[in-house]
Formats: C-alpha cells, sequence, structure tokens
C-alpha cells in the first residue's frame, strides 16, 4: 500500500482565504514554513530569512512564482488555518507513517507559557507520544490542564492505538478515560492520586499492610518486585516497583473497564547529603502485569518529559513563543511536532535535535536525506 506524503496530506488543508487576495499558494507557504521549522526556525521573521535565503533550492520542488512571502504574510496564512483540520489530517497521516504501532503511548500535557495574554490563559496542549517509535502521534489543546479531562477522550477517538498501553498521569485517571481506551482495543496504566479518594485510600492502605510488610525476595519470585538503580550528577536514586494482580477485595472495582491490577513505586533518592522518599501509585489493565512491565510502563511515561516537552522548550523555545493571535499558537505546535518527528526518525546522523538542526541550516543534502521520505510519496 502505498503511504500518503507530508505535502500531499498538507494539501487536504481548506484555504479560507479570500481568492482575489491571494498571491501564494497554500501548500507553498506550508512547506517553506514546515522546512524553516526543520532547520531551527523559531519565529514568523526566520522563517521568512529561511526561506528567501533558500530560494534557488526550494525552487527545485515549489514553483514560488511570486517569490518568498514575508513574515507578516506568514503569520497571517497560519493563524488563519483550521486548527481541528489540522489536528485530524496530523493524526491521520500518522497513522498511515506508523501501521504498526505498538508498546507504551504516553499521553500528557504541556503548558507554552507565553502564549498567555491579557484576556486569555496559556495554551496548554495534551499529546500522545509513542515511546516506542519516539514519535507524536496526536494533539488537541485545551484551555488549562483540569480541561485535559476533556481533551484526552477526543485525542484517543483521533488515534490508532489497538495493542498499545496508554499511560497517564492523575489528570486522566477517569473512569470514562479508562473505559474509552478498552473501547480502542488498548490497555491502560494509569497513575493514581488523590483526586480518586476512595480507590487511592484503599489502595493505600494494602501496599502498606501487605506488600511493604512481605519479603522481597518472595515477591520477585512471583514477579511482584523489581528494583533498579539510577546515578548521575552527585544524585543516586533507587526505585523499587511493587504489584498487585489480586483485586477481588477492592471495592468497585467493576467500576473501572477491565481494571486488573495496581502498582506503586517507591522511589529513594540521595541528592546532597539528603534523603527524600516518594510513592507513585497506578492502576492497570493489563492480565498479569509483572513488576518489571509496570517498571518499564511507569519509566517510558516519565520519559515524555526529556524526550518531547524538554526538547520543544530547548530546541524550539516553545516556551518563548509569543505567537498567539487566533490559531498562531497552536497550529505552530502542530508544526514543531512534524519537524521534531522528522528530524527524530533520521537516524544516519548520531546527534542531538539541535545538531541535526544545525546540519540541515548548513547542509542541503543532509536536508534532503532527511525531508525526503517524509515529503515524497
Amino acid at each position: 500500500m502505498k503511504r500518503i506524503s507530508l505535502a500531499e496530506a498538507l494539501a487536504g488543508i481548506e484555504d479560507t482565504r479570500r481568492d482575489r487576495s491571494v498571491i501564494y499558494p497554500l501548500h507553498e507557504v506550508l512547506i517553506i514554513t514546515l522546512l524553516a521549522i526543520v532547520c531551527g526556525a523559531t519565529s514568523y521573521h526566520k522563517i521568512e530569512i529561511f526561506g528567501k535565503s533558500k530560494e534557488s533550492w526550494l525552487k527545485r520542488f515549489l514553483k514560488l512564482e511570486y517569490g518568498i512571502p514575508d513574515a507578516c504574510t506568514i503569520r497571517n496564512v497560519i493563524k488563519q488555518i483550521d486548527t481541528r483540520q489540522l489536528h485530524e489530517i496530523f493524526a491521520t497521516w500518522m497513522k498511515d507513517v506508523v501501521q504498526d504501532l505498538f508498546g507504551v503511548v504516553a499521553i500528557d500535557g504541556k503548558e507554552i507559557r507565553r502564549t498567555k495574554s491579557q484576556n486569555n490563559r496559556p495554551l496548554h496542549v495534551v499529546s500522545a507520544f509513542s515511546c516506542e517509535y519516539r514519535l507524536v502521534l496526536g494533539q488537541l489543546a485545551c484551555d488549562a490542564k483540569s480541561n485535559e479531562i476533556t481533551a484526552i477522550p477526543k485525542l484517543l477517538e483521533m488515534l490508532e492505538i489497538s495493542g498499545c498501553i496508554v499511560t497517564i498521569d492523575a489528570m486522566g485517571t477517569q473512569k470514562e478515560i479508562a473505559q474509552k481506551i478498552v473501547d480502542k482495543g488498548a490497555d491502560y496504566c494509569l497513575s493514581l492520586k488523590q483526586n480518586q479518594r476512595a480507590l487511592y485510600r484503599n489502595i493505600v492502605a494494602y501496599v502498606e499492610s501487605v506488600l511493604f510488610v512481605a519479603a522481597k525476595n518472595e515477591l520477585a519470585e512471583s514477579n511482584q518486585y523489581h528494583v533498579d538503580h539510577d546515578k548521575g550528577h552527585g544524585r543516586i536514586e533507587k526505585r523499587e516497583y511493587y504489584t498487585c494482580n489480586d483485586i477481588s477485595w477492592l471495592p468497585n472495582a467493576d467500576k473501572w473497564a477491565n481494571l486488573s491490577g495496581f502498582g506503586v513505586c517507591v522511589s529513594t533518592v540521595h541528592e546532597k547529603g539528603k534523603t527524600t522518599v516518594s510513592h507513585n501509585y497506578a492502576i492497570y489493565s493489563v492480565k498479569n502485569m509483572t513488576a518489571s512491565q509496570f517498571a518499564h510502563c511507569k519509566r517510558e511515561h516519565w520519559g515524555i518529559e526529556n524526550r518531547l516537552h524538554w526538547v520543544l522548550d530547548m530546541a524550539y523555545r516553545e516556551d518563548e513563543s509569543r505567537a498567539r493571535a487566533d490559531n498562531s499558537a497552536e497550529n505552530l505546535n502542530v508544526f514543531r511536532h512534524i519537524a521534531l518527528n522528522i528530524l527524530m526518525s533520521e537516524k544516519s546522523f548520531k546527534g542531538s535535535i539541535s545538531d541535526k538542526q544545525f546540519r540541515c541550516l548548513l547542509d542541503q543534502r543532509y536536508l534532503e536525506t532527511v525531508i525526503r521520505d517524509w515529503l515524497c510519496s
């Protein structure tokens, strides 16, 4: 089956501009914007600089009959794009790119701080990230972190996650979200805090009275205990994972779709002469989940901060972006996710995302290598 190219996917975006005032074709503006962001552009002005400096090269696959649009024109185009349509096109295209999705899919929110204005809260984006492929599968924006509860089911509806394990922070630990995940043919591993007070208290009481007093070697033999260590920069952390797959005693367990067990990660950190201990609880639908499998799910979910959110802030200065007129902030976030997917998929050059951006900017042959399999069918 022939895979649809990114250029073809972007061509499906509706052009809402008035015909009489249109000079620059929509697909040309979108491709120039995307390529500039791949190379590290962090503003509309830098997108214009990229286009004008690469105009002769861009003419190899774009007509550019009227040359390169200026920053104001690019901004006006991007801010008017139907954001919902862009999200759907991106998610549909990623289904085509990743046809055999497996493993952990982490769903988490990120606030773009400087998009806040006098009358509006900062943009809050909920993203689905394939931990195995290191790719963003889709995203949706919501008004605030509390609104993730309504955004997550809509995002799940856009994804093809059958056979995966979906991990979400405690905000998303809701019966309706668990049911939606199961309906999509996936399993879940949901963090548990006191927003689900009765469930949390019952599980904490069981863990403290049964699991924590049991012999660790016996728990390990039954795959209910796993431990790993992490050292670096004067920080030593021991993470102990406990699981329990017997929930016959748990009140109202049947209210949660396919609930199969629960687990806890006990983190002990030694740093600068101080020791801190924290507990992170979760419920899951995976049948007979072992402690090592539980550990893998938790580590992969926590990794979204370093592999996605941190990269967006460091490589694309997303938190510093002040683009907020109309749909600008949300649409640019989607383009950053596309650019990040493109760069993370390039394996011939062993470097950071920032290194790849810089090389793309300097070496047109490398840029062609990076985009070839994405922009072309």
